[in-house]
């Protein structure tokens, strides 16, 4: 699962539409250790009230972390308080309107082929083998609630009128669009897979011709290909 929730995604990288922020995380993120405000604001020509305040934003938006210990190799009585210093908190942060998960298919793809390579079974197979056992993770780490994988992985769940879900947005839209026999095969898969692991009924994810109901609704074009049967 994404490891953010998706309201602090998008918070973060909305806070780096500011420029000085944006500076500061490069500076920060490409140094080989955490950094002090006054190298900060030294390397970038900023006051160091400006520095001191936006490296604390980045802290409070999730991109920066926070850690205090004596620089200069000083120690004991005498040597002055712990410097705060900052590092990063992430490598990178991506968000996306509606939600997608292009991450979690390329994971799930090359794991398949990697194993594929090394067994000589088929592709397709390892692909729903790694996509089940991923959808289980899931479930594990939202503590078993299936709601919530659902909703951290974007899948809007919806109620179909007949106590299932209809899965309103595809996490893997694009990736979808031409390849919907793959990819809709490996989303069916993890969906399963997190069913299985959060105590559901794994054939309560039912496969839809996604292609089908397209036809038959435009306002489909985004939607998953799969919906929850009632329970």
């Amino acid at each position: 699962m994404n490891p953010f929730p998706r309201n602090r995604r998008l918070a973060a990288v909305a806070s780096l539409g500011d420029e000085n922020r944006r500076r500061l995380f490069r500076f920060v993120a490409g140094a080989h250790g955490a950094v002090s405000r006054d190298d900060a604001a030294g390397a970038l020509g900023l006051a160091r009230s400006t520095a001191s305040f936006q490296l604390d934003r980045l802290v409070h938006d999730g991109l920066l972390a926070v850690e205090f210990r004596k620089v200069g190799g000083k120690e004991g009585p005498g040597s002055g308080r712990p410097a705060k210093l900052y590092r990063a908190a992430v490598q990178e942060i991506s968000a996306s309107v509606p939600e997608r998960s292009y991450d979690l298919a390329a994971e799930l793809l090359v794991t398949a082929i990697e194993e594929s390579a090394a067994s000589g079974g088929s592709a397709r197979a390892a692909l729903l083998r790694a996509a089940r056992a991923r959808g289980g993770q899931a479930a594990e780490s939202s503590g078993g609630d299936f709601a919530a994988v659902l909703a951290g992985e974007g899948y809007l769940p919806a109620d179909d009128g007949a106590g299932g879900l209809v899965l309103l947005n595809c996490p893997f839209h694009r990736v979808a669009q031409g390849h919907s026999g793959v990819v809709c095969a490996m989303n069916g898969a993890f969906l399963a897979g997190a069913a299985e692991g959060c105590g559901l009924a794994p054939d309560r994810v039912e496969a839809l011709d996604i292609e089908e109901v397209r036809a038959q609704d435009a306002a489909a074009a985004t939607q998953c290909c799969a919906r929850i049967r009632p329970g």
